[in-house]
């Protein structure tokens, strides 16, 4: 499931209405999750282009992070 991404513009016509930058529903909380999961993901592609060790494991579980912003 992915979350909406993120919008310059309705960032900026929220944070004219005056809601938060960060937190959980904050205006810059959907552009860290992208960006985290973008890091994420090409650290998983990285390992697993430059290991050579056979294994049944892919690389791909469930994760949770836990950030400032929620």
């Amino acid at each position: 499931m992915r979350n909406q991404s993120f919008n310059f513009d309705e960032a900026l016509k929220q944070l004219q209405s005056g809601k938060n930058l960060l937190g959980t529903d904050g205006i810059l909380t959907p552009l860290i999750k992208q960006l985290t999961e973008a890091a994420l993901q090409e650290e998983i592609e990285h390992y697993l282009s430059t290991t050579s060790i056979d294994t049944s494991k892919n690389g791909y579980t469930r994760k949770t992070v836990k950030s400032t912003s929620g």
